[in-house]
């Protein structure tokens, strides 16, 4: 069932006369941002921000996507606007430019890109993009990083990779993904939500169970990449990973899986503790690195993951112990960006890479003699940008990569499992444990392809019972995160303009999906 709830309204106006959803697309030419243009939403006012003039034929490219986006119903504030100056002295224009359109989200290009050939003499990759890309990216982090420092507003970044998937275009090329699960309740039943910003991951907290929120405060530690993913340990506790982004002296520049850890809602997040990387031997590799995928197994054992620079998958375990192994690298079938781990029903963990070189994905697992295996078998190739763990031990969920349908998958199935949902883009957030009419249920949130945010639910473990799908609100402004609480409390958040949160929690004793007014918080 669909449905548009008319009591969501206000709360939704709210947020945008806090400030209209502004949006800076930041690249090295105007024809860079043809692509980054159609993925802005109606409503979004846009602003083109250019290193350089570029050529008339990329102009006139630019133009036709403006006028494609206000047909669409975005507001643009003015043309392209041209930054003068060449390398750092490029930045303070840049910077002002970001300081008079003060957007809420920042579109710019990959300043990490994959090599496409590699020099083993010298030990230089090759790059099938301009080296203006990468600067135009860096600068553009570096910026954003700085405004949200001067005003205390965060901002959100998307870095796009190119020619990362020519089927799908930019909207499935993200370098540094968006989390899916970045609602967490605590113990004590309050909420904590996880945001990755330009100037690293901001944490808020409500200051009682249901009721007034703190925040934005940042994790501290190095700098980090606007992307984030949250994971539990065994015992329920959030644990944060992303990349660090150093820029050496030298120029050269290192990246390092990092990791903090939320144990009591009422203090902040360990500080970032670098795990390195599986290259970090060579900073031209290193810098290269895939988004990390981390999961425990039933003993406490903490496994890592990454793409590294050959395309395939590496690995490092924290033991329960607090051992820490070398990075080893697995080997087999290449792997995309994308990975996704879990934890098994057994009490393992296994890993889901999506195949570089086909549609499908690559599962690796301990086999019973305690090596790594491989598995090319899966029955499903998904959307990029859409792998994301399920709510029930070893469930994958996805988006089929043809019909772009949300579907569970769980090892060893004979076909993965459809969710009753074609619309929208990216991956779909999982709760289970909520109860519905005396029943448990798993409860699913994701963002659609018009901007609604909206939940579905089906029986714990019986995806194949049928999903029923209704609307919360009319405008979500980034995945939408769920949370339960050990008490069965149900909320559900997305980012609103102005760097706030919408959430709307589930009403004791209402008949199925029956939620609250959201409140801008």
């Amino acid at each position: 069932m669909t449905r548009r709830p008319e009591r969501a309204q206000a709360a939704v106006e709210e947020a945008g006369r806090a400030g209209a959803y502004t949006v800076a697309v930041v690249v090295a030419e105007p024809g860079d941002a043809v692509p980054l243009l159609a993925l802005q939403p109606p409503g979004a006012e846009v602003a083109v921000v250019s290193l350089r003039g570029g050529e008339k034929d990329a102009r006139t490219a630019l133009d036709r996507a403006l006028a494609s986006a206000e047909d669409r119903g975005c507001r643009l504030l003015g043309g392209v606007r041209v930054v003068r100056g060449e390398g750092a002295q490029a930045f303070p224009a840049l910077l002002d430019e970001l300081r008079a359109v003060a957007p809420d989200r920042v579109h710019t290009l990959d300043p990490d890109p994959v090599h496409t050939a590699f020099d083993q003499e010298s030990g230089e990759p090759s790059y099938g993009v301009p080296a203006a890309h990468a600067v135009a990216a860096a600068q553009a982090l570096a910026a954003a990083r700085t405004l949200q420092r001067e005003t205390g507003r965060p901002v959100s970044v998307d870095c796009h990779r190119e020619r990362a998937d020519p089927r799908l275009g930019a909207a499935a090329c993200r370098r540094h993904p968006a989390p899916a699960n970045w609602l967490w309740a605590g113990f004590d039943g309050r909420l904590s939500a996880f945001v990755p910003t330009a100037a690293g991951v901001v944490r808020r907290f409500q200051r009682v169970p249901g009721g007034g929120w703190s925040g934005p405060e940042a994790v501290e530690g190095a700098d980090v990449v606007p992307g984030l993913l949250v994971v539990p340990d065994p015992a329920g506790l959030p644990h944060l990973f992303t990349l660090a982004r150093t820029v050496r002296a030298d120029g050269a520049v290192d990246v390092d899986v990092v990791h903090a850890a939320q144990y009591r809602t009422s203090d902040p997040p360990t500080p970032w503790e670098s795990l390195g990387g599986p290259n970090a031997g060579a900073w031209r590799k290193g810098r290269e690195v895939g988004f990390p995928a981390a999961a425990f197994d039933a003993a406490g054992n903490l496994f890592v993951f990454v793409r590294n620079f050959g395309h395939s998958i590496s690995y490092r375990c924290r033991t329960a112990d607090g051992g820490l192994t070398p990075w080893r690298h697995l080997g087999g079938a290449r792997v995309a960006d994308e990975l996704v781990a879990v934890s098994t029903p057994y009490g393992g963990v296994e890993v889901y890479g999506r195949a570089r070189d086909a549609a499908g994905v690559v599962r690796r697992y301990l086999g019973p003699d305690g090596e790594w295996a491989e598995d090319r078998t899966p029955p499903f190739a998904p959307r990029p940008g859409s792998l994301a763990p399920g709510a029930e031990p070893g469930a994958v969920l996805f988006r089929d990569l043809r019909t772009g349908e949300a579907c569970v998958w769980r090892s060893g199935g004979a076909h993965p499992l459809p969710l009753g949902d074609a619309d929208g883009t990216g991956p779909v957030a999982a709760v289970a444990g909520v109860h519905l009419d005396g029943w448990p249920y798993t409860v699913l949130a994701r963002g659609g392809a018009d901007g609604r945010c909206a939940v579905g639910a089906h029986p714990v473990g019986r995806p194949d019972a049928g999903v029923w799908w209704q609307d919360l609100w009319p405008n979500s402004y980034g995945a939408p995160a769920a949370a339960v609480s050990r008490r069965g409390l149900l909320a559900v958040a997305t980012p609103a303009p102005g760097g706030g949160l919408l959430v709307a929690e589930h009403r004791a004793g209402a008949g199925g999906l029956g939620f609250s007014a959201p409140k801008l918080v």
